[in-house]
């Protein structure tokens, strides 16, 4: 069956095209995100749902979203996403965060020139009749500082376009590396440095706890007087009661600010301050950043449902379609290892470390990781995914880790799973050969070569005579048909294991019936998600 996608805010018709031509089934009512009570009673017929900012997103709407498994943002901001109830349902959330970052980026270079020249005041007192040409008395960007504080897409694009302009630019990131400064053509400052120097600063970071007022009274308080402030990124990023109270003083010469702490703003303390430039967040605001957007979140989900490739996930690594491809059979063998472990342990686990072993070890390793863990915890969380898995891991205080060797032994590439609790610590590992068909080649620390399939039957036994023919006779009596029988042993007269690939699900009378004959010390079910 052909996945199905909701839109449910106004979208381009050329991206509801997109979906179309790949052959997925769309529904285009761009009216019912307005209308939560609507949304709720269709919502459970999607896999998808494509959003603006009008939908809103929230946990009683998911609770009616069995089959949802992505939501599309056309956008960069997901305020209007519960994203830690998304995660928990395993629905991943997507958005466009490159491209509106051109328009975005040019409004603030447009804010600066409009702050500098009291562009809008004089455009109004013109308009009234006046001209008050000493009034404007302006100031020019050219050979001024700009202080940017986030270096990231939008940031860049902006230092670019400031060194265009022949201003001297200062970058203020965490995450900016001396390399990358050199690239963009900036020094990278700390921050108090960049509050001393800059005549403009322009904000382009995300609103976090880190960065909530990060222009505070104290920081306003250190920046040089004369300043004037662009602010395209996110409200909250500047205190504004300080802000206004240093354009009284002067301080702050002006402001210029596309977004605010409480929208939509209808009322704010900056507003018909005469220094201060304002506008109802148009930064992304423009044609060719709507449409931008609006395709680049059809193809995403398309890819998503089509192929299983993660673009721009905020609650999940990314994994090209170009990844998935080649990754598909090892995200398999991962689960299945997590599925063994899961399916075998009782008590709660502390501790998961996975080896990566050969080409394997240059795949996307977050991806295997929330595979793997997905596997584990299934088991105990029957609708965790490869979303909610790593959630529902850190819920549970289980430490994971990771590690990652060059090629050791005979295979290619192979993972190695450790889970480790209170009461012992289990491994078991895996490869996938040539035909793509994943493979546990050790338990226990036992080697073998078992193919993985929807039933199994695993146990554990002292290496004694009798027991192929005891599993094969039980399996016969019972109609169980042996598709494969694997053995392994850890030596002449020690442990050994068993691992028989079924051709249907085992009935528990028949592990009762091998646990009763005192030949086993484990017989174990066990049942793969093998697609």
């Amino acid at each position: 069956m052909a996945p199905k996608v909701l839109v449910s805010d106004a979208l381009s018709e050329t991206a509801v095209q997109i979906f179309r031509d790949r052959g997925i089934e769309v529904d285009y009512l761009p009216k019912l995100g307005k209308d939560k009570d609507a949304l709720a009673a269709v919502i459970d017929q999607y896999d998808g749902l494509a959003i603006r900012s009008a939908t809103k997103v929230t946990e009683k709407l998911l609770a009616h979203a069995t089959r949802l498994k992505v939501i599309g943002r056309a956008g960069i901001g997901v305020d209007n996403v519960d994203l830690p109830a998304a995660s928990r349902r395993g629905v991943i959330v997507m958005n466009t965060p490159f491209g509106n970052s051109i328009t975005t980026a040019e409004h603030a270079i447009a804010m600066m020139f409009a702050v500098a020249r009291q562009i809008p005041e004089a455009n109004a007192s013109t308009h009234a009749g006046k001209w008050e040409k000493s009034r404007f008395m302006g100031v020019e960007l050219f050979n001024k500082t700009l202080g940017v504080i986030g270096a990231g897409n939008i940031g860049a694009i902006v230092c670019d376009r400031a060194l265009g302009l022949h201003m001297k630019v200062v970058a203020y990131d965490p995450f900016l590396s001396e390399e990358r400064a050199k690239t963009l053509g900036v020094t990278k400052v700390e921050l108090d440095e960049l509050l001393a120097r800059a005549d403009f600063i322009t904000l382009h970071v995300p609103l976090t706890d880190k960065t909530r007022n990060i222009l505070s009274a104290e920081a306003i308080a250190r920046m040089k007087p004369g300043v004037r402030l662009i602010n395209c990124a996110r409200g909250g990023l500047i205190d504004e009661a300080a802000l206004a109270a240093a354009l009284d003083t002067g301080h702050v010469a002006g402001a210029a600010l596309d977004v605010f702490a409480e929208e939509p703003a209808t009322e704010n303390v900056l507003f018909n301050h005469p220094n201060v430039v304002v506008t109802p967040h148009l930064g992304a605001a423009t044609t060719e950043a709507q449409e931008n957007v609006a395709l680049q979140v059809a193809e995403q989900m398309a890819d998503y449902l089509l192929t299983g490739a993660v673009q721009n996930a905020l609650n999940m690594p990314s994994v090209t379609a170009e990844e998935a491809a080649v990754m598909g059979p090892w995200l398999q063998l991962a689960q299945h290892l997590g599925s063994f472990v899961g399916q075998m342990t009782d008590e709660p686990i502390k501790a998961v470390n996975v080896l990566y072993d050969g080409v394997v070890a240059e795949m996307n390793l977050q991806a295997l990781n929330c595979a793997v863990i997905a596997g584990l915890m299934r088991e105990s969380s029957a609708d965790v995914n490869m979303v909610s898995a790593p959630i529902v891991a850190r819920e549970r205080g289980i430490q994971v880790s990771t590690t990652r060797q060059e090629k050791t032994g005979v295979f290619d590439a192979y993972i190695k799973l450790t889970v480790v609790t209170d009461k012992r610590e289990r491994t078991v590992a895996g490869t996938c050969f040539s035909d793509d068909k994943p493979r546990f080649i050790q338990i226990k620390g036992i080697n073998i070569d078992a193919e993985i399939g929807r039933h199994m039957l695993y146990t554990t036994n002292e290496d004694v005579p009798g027991i192929i023919g005891l599993l094969g006779m039980t399996m016969g009596k019972n109609g169980v048909n042996i598709a494969n029988f694997t053995l392994g042993r850890s030596g002449v007269g020690q442990d050994a294991i068993a691992i028989l690939y079924l051709d249907q699900k085992i009935d528990p009378k028949v592990v009762d019936v091998l646990e009763g004959s005192g030949l086993f010390q484990q017989v174990k079910a066990l049942e793969f998600d093998v697609g």
